[in-house]
């Protein structure tokens, strides 16, 4: 890999792109900061509208999670949602009154110590035509999947959502049994998520699926967990480290045949498996009308999927990937490690892979960073000799940066390392349309890392504003 990367830059440019997310005071911002403005391919969302507060057949202020239902029922009528303080939904959370729709039992929890006492919900926003679910103040939501089913002109702004994976010996770490996603987008036209957080999760953070058209998601922040004392994997590594007899995977990878330190598993553990799925059955009719744009999201230690695409259109701009933690992690297994559990089944690695087209989907990624993805532009995962299964993807202007060598350019220039692999390019071209149906704004790539992890860059509860700006799509 090495061999395809010209050094481009100095070692300056390479402190640039050292990404570390910041933490601070939230700040300020004027309500004419048309850096905030609604574009993507959700342009024209109006989400619930400009509601006075005062309408309380239409606005609803939720403090609960009584209050959450009522709102967000089917044929409510309700337009607004505003979440007042932080929400715990785990199914043994809420009240048993609440128990019923939207809100049904997801998958039991095996493993992690906290979701075995609190549930999993899942929560299903079905039907809806014009809703705005905001927080003035950046609060969370935890232990619940959403569902946005059949709806058009959803905005979802300024939350955390949180508390949502477990360790997976059911599968053997193929995390393939919970089908626990913080967002879940089907059969919907204009949905845009903007000024969120998603932290680590058992599957997908947002995923689109059957069809669904029309998704912006902006000035976000995806990350895995940052291993610390307390932390949500910690949490879940101490429980496995004080009954290994019950996890025999977890014992298998401690063990001497292993020999991976309770460190290790923790460090290997933390980055985030996946991002955006976009079409969820390979060569369904409807992923013709998928359409996403990604834009001024910060993607920290995720693995994969930033986005993956199968059919329709995706279009992402002044995006960062940085997968710097996820690779030192990696390192941490040996060849010796990684043969000794593929010998049990097991499934304990780190992939790392970027943006992904295939099936004739489009992607474009456009004056982006991407920082120790091994992967950083796939164009098939089926069958690399199969067309059907190749997509169409083109990267221009964007920064990357592996293992200290680093490279600014475009995926066609000569011995560019964002050439796709493993198939055969296919030549680049829009479905449905020539050019793209809205107008947008890019910045220069080597100021994003400031920009997205400053004190009102990407994520919830960076921005300080008076409630009515986060019912407007524009400033």
């Amino acid at each position: 890999m090495k061999s395809r990367i010209r050094t481009w830059c100095s070692a300056a440019l390479a402190l640039t792109l050292g990404l570390t997310l910041l933490t601070g005071p939230t700040s300020v911002q004027a309500a004419g900061n048309a850096d905030y403005n609604l574009t993507g391919f959700s342009q024209g969302n109006t989400g619930g509208g400009s509601i006075s507060e005062s309408d309380t057949s239409k606005y609803k202020k939720v403090y609960n999670a009584a209050d959450l239902a009522a709102a967000l029922k089917k044929n409510s009528g309700v337009k607004v949602v505003e979440i007042m303080n932080d929400l715990n939904l785990g199914w043994n959370e809420i009240p048993s009154a609440t128990q019923t729709s939207p809100f049904a039992k997801h998958n039991d929890a095996l493993t992690h110590p906290v979701l075995k006492q609190t549930g999993v919900s899942k929560l299903t926003i079905d039907s809806f035509n014009g809703l705005t679910i905001f927080s003035a103040n950046g609060a969370k939501i935890k232990h619940a999947a959403i569902s946005v089913k059949r709806s058009s002109n959803v905005i979802i702004r300024n939350l955390e959502f949180d508390e949502l994976w477990e360790w997976d010996e059911a599968t053997k770490g193929d995390y393939d049994k919970n089908d626990w996603d913080y967002i879940t987008l089907e059969e919907n036209s204009n949905v845009w998520i903007d000024h969120c957080t998603f932290n680590k999760a058992y599957d997908g953070l947002v995923d689109s699926k059957k069809g669904t058209s029309g998704v912006t998601i902006s000035w976000s922040l995806f990350k895995g967990d940052d291993g610390s004392a307390n932390s949500w994997v910690t949490q879940q590594i101490n429980e496995l480290e004080a009954n290994m007899s019950s996890y025999p995977m977890y014992n298998y990878l401690r063990s001497s045949a292993v020999g991976l330190s309770k460190a290790d598993i923790i460090a290997i553990s933390s980055p985030q498996k996946k991002g955006h799925l976009v079409g969820s059955t390979s060569l369904e009719s409807a992923n013709a009308n998928l359409s996403m744009t990604l834009h001024h999201n910060l993607y920290k230690d995720i693995q994969d999927r930033m986005p993956r695409l199968r059919g329709g259109n995706a279009h992402a701009y002044n995006i960062v990937m940085d997968a710097s933690g996820a690779r030192a992690a990696k390192s941490r297994i040996t060849s010796a490690m990684a043969a000794a559990i593929s010998s049990k089944s097991y499934h304990f690695d780190i992939i790392s892979n970027g943006a992904i087209s295939t099936e004739s989907g489009a992607v474009l990624v456009e004056k982006s960073v991407i920082q120790d993805v091994q992967f950083p532009v796939r164009n098939n995962q089926t069958d690399p000799t199969d067309a059907t299964y190749t997509g169409k993807i083109r990267v221009t202007d964007t920064m990357y940066s592996l293992d200290g060598s680093s490279f600014r350019g475009s995926s066609d220039t000569s011995g560019s390392p964002l050439s796709p692999v493993p198939a055969a390019v296919k030549g680049f071209s829009w479905n449905g349309f020539s050019s793209l149906p809205y107008s947008y704004n890019m910045d220069d790539p080597a100021t994003l890392n400031t920009r997205l992890t400053g004190s009102s860059g990407a994520g919830a509860g960076k921005l300080t504003w008076s409630k009515d700006n986060w019912l407007k799509t524009s400033y």
